[in-house]
């Protein structure tokens, strides 16, 4: 894989990236942008380069496509001449003011499939490291205090390994190459191989390709959770007759490797190869000796930098699901989730829940209408859906799922919620306001679309199915189906809104007239039910919203109490009493009409409401 270096007039101006590759083979590679703007690759230390200054591009014979932008005002310099395009191979090079951009081939993890010969092992005990000090404190904890903001400013995973890389050549005066590694099958017996891929790759020297990173040294340091050691004698050198492809080089007398102990970086392992320091007339052998102790404080920075890294990622793992969730619970739900373990929390289990399904209305004749503005009719059913949701979550309810254009939402958990169906009915009278609202204004969005909601208490099985990257929270259980099934009858019922005699009873007793007002609608029994059930329609206050009085429904239950008893014509009669702006009432009107008035043989005041 080829990498592109950057080297500026400091040794701490640099980066190492790699370029990026075709998806397909017959796609051309994504350019890159080398500039000092956002979104490019950045050379930040080097004011001559604009702000997009040149792009990269890989191509399929693997040389890379240099182009200077019109933006670029500085020349582009290969090969001692001023070039506005031109390919670059492994090892050449070209500078743009004071940097030198170098492309290099990133190297392979060594399969280390044969015993190294001359090689010592020396392991890292984590407790004996944090009791030692450093003894260059000063140095380490001046880059230590500015590790955290120098990490956490990586905007993407990719610019984090850069910078962490970049940080361990800098606090590391002896090391020739940095490679962070990830090992693919933990269990595997370290000798036995087992893949290990190179996640990042930086060297001191872009000039050569750089030593190969240890497959082995990198799995037994994964396996025991250690940092390893490995120091290899003057035998074991390439050319000098040891004959072993073991990492060890001309230039490389050591290499260690650090895991990073965090679920968020399974596998994963700060490596780092170098030379021995040999000072004072040492020699090779007593230096080997000497090593353990001298790279102590190498090894001890590199495990408090993968400690940094494993928390860093961590958190973001739990900032992206929180991001997720965040779709499906109101603010005051995710505070409580943040002081418990969201795994035990969203474990499915039975609570009691208030269920709301909300059904967008005349969304099929609108899109016969719009057939050839799909896309805007499709803004205007997302802005009609987030109308649902937002009034769910106001309500510091749970998003539970869409089905088709209605959205469905819950109370009671994971948290319990005594007020539950206060909650569903305060959201759902809001959302009904909100689309009677926008139905008067043509240039409104969602002007044209009406809803119908559905609204039930009881006990279900609430929690998270899926995965925690694919997660979904949904309830489960009859009284969701039945609020399904009382959003359904809102259009043969002529009416917005209808909830069960559950939720009827909370309204009565616990919500003031001036929030919401509740009526006994009829006694059905649905297509498929055993049971009759009692259907309520829940009302706003009166006024605007709402025209008929509480003494109009009060006429209407008189008429609903005639009927049950059988005493249809009293019924009919009480019922035209109530305003003709009560849609509601044609249900029983047409019902009692289309009898002759008189109650079927059988008539047990239930009305048998038909599928569909």
């Amino acid at each position: 894989m080829p990498d592109l270096i950057a080297q500026g007039p400091r040794m701490s101006d640099r980066w190492r990236r790699a370029l990026p590759v075709a998806n397909e083979a017959d796609q051309p590679a994504p350019s890159v942008c080398l500039g000092r703007a956002e979104g490019t690759w950045q050379i930040d230390w080097d004011d001559r380069i604009s702000r997009r200054h040149a792009l990269v591009t890989l191509q399929s014979d693997g040389k890379v496509l240099i182009e200077r932008l019109e933006s670029g005002r500085n020349p582009i310099f290969h090969s001692g001449q001023r070039r506005d395009r031109f390919t670059l191979g492994a090892g050449e090079h070209f500078v743009i003011g004071r940097t030198t951009f170098t492309l290099a081939q990133r190297p392979v993890v060594n399969a280390d499939s044969a015993e190294p010969l001359g090689v010592t092992e020396h392991a890292f005990d984590r407790a004996a490291l944090r009791r030692q000090g450093f003894r260059d404190a000063a140095r380490r904890i001046d880059v230590l205090s500015r590790l955290p903001d120098l990490i956490a400013g990586s905007s993407t995973d990719t610019e984090l390994l850069v910078r962490v890389a970049g940080v361990l050549l800098q606090a590391t005066p002896d090391a020739s190459a940095v490679a962070i590694l990830q090992v693919l099958d933990q269990d595997a017996d370290p000798d036995d191989g087992g893949a290990v891929d190179v996640l990042h790759y930086d060297s001191r020297s872009a000039d050569s390709q750089g030593p190969n990173p240890s497959a082995r040294l990198a799995r037994r340091a994964v396996r025991s959770g250690e940092s390893v050691l490995h120091l290899w004698g003057s035998g074991s050198r390439r050319g000098s007759g040891g004959g072993t492809a073991y990492t060890a080089s001309e230039d490389v007398d050591w290499a260690f490797c650090v895991p990073i102990r965090s679920d968020a970086c399974r596998g994963w392992a700060l490596y780092i190869t170098g030379q021995l320091g040999i000072h004072g007339g040492a020699s090779l052998e007593q230096s080997l000796q000497a090593a353990p102790t001298d790279l102590q404080d190498d090894v001890k920075f590199t495990e408090l930098v993968a400690t940094t890294l494993g928390n860093l990622r961590q958190v973001r793992s739990l900032q992206r699901r929180q991001a997720g969730l965040r779709r499906f619970f109101a603010p005051v739900v995710m505070e409580a989730l943040a002081t418990r373990d969201a795994d035990e929390v969203l474990e499915p289990r039975e609570a009691d829940v208030s269920v709301l399904f909300c059904d967008l209305r005349g969304f099929s004749r609108r899109s016969e209408e719009a057939s050839d503005q799909l896309l805007d009719l499709l803004t205007r059913v997302s802005e009609a859906l987030g109308v649902m949701t937002r009034h769910i979550l106001d309500r510091d309810g749970v998003v539970g799922d869409f089905h088709g254009d209605a959205a469905m939402g819950f109370w009671g958990w994971p948290l319990d919620q005594d007020d539950a169906p206060g909650r569903a009915c305060r959201a759902a009278i809001a959302i009904n306001e909100e689309f009677l609202t926008a139905a008067t204004g043509a240039n409104r969005p969602m002007s044209g679309f009406r809803c119908g909601i559905g609204i039930a208490t009881g006990r279900a099985v609430a929690g998270r199915i899926g995965t925690i990257d694919q997660v979904k929270v949904t309830a489960f259980g009859p009284v969701v189906n039945l609020a399904s099934r009382l959003e359904g009858m809102t259009r043969p019922l002529s009416a917005e809104i209808l909830i069960d005699e559950a939720t009827a009873d909370f309204v009565r007793h616990s919500l003031p007239p001036s929030v919401a007002r509740v009526r006994r609608l009829l006694r059905v029994r649905p297509a498929g039910f055993q049971a009759a059930i009692d259907v309520c329609q829940l009302l706003p206050p009166a006024g605007p919203q709402s025209p008929l009085a509480d003494a109009d429904l009060l006429r209407y239950e008189a008429a609903l109490d005639a009927l049950i008893l059988g005493r249809w014509d009293e019924a009919f009669a009480a019922l035209h009493e109530v305003p003709a702006a009560d849609r509601a009432k044609d249900f029983l009107t047409a019902t009692i009409a289309r009898h002759g008035r008189v109650p079927p043989p059988g008539w047990d005041g239930v009305i048998d409401l038909p599928k569909g």
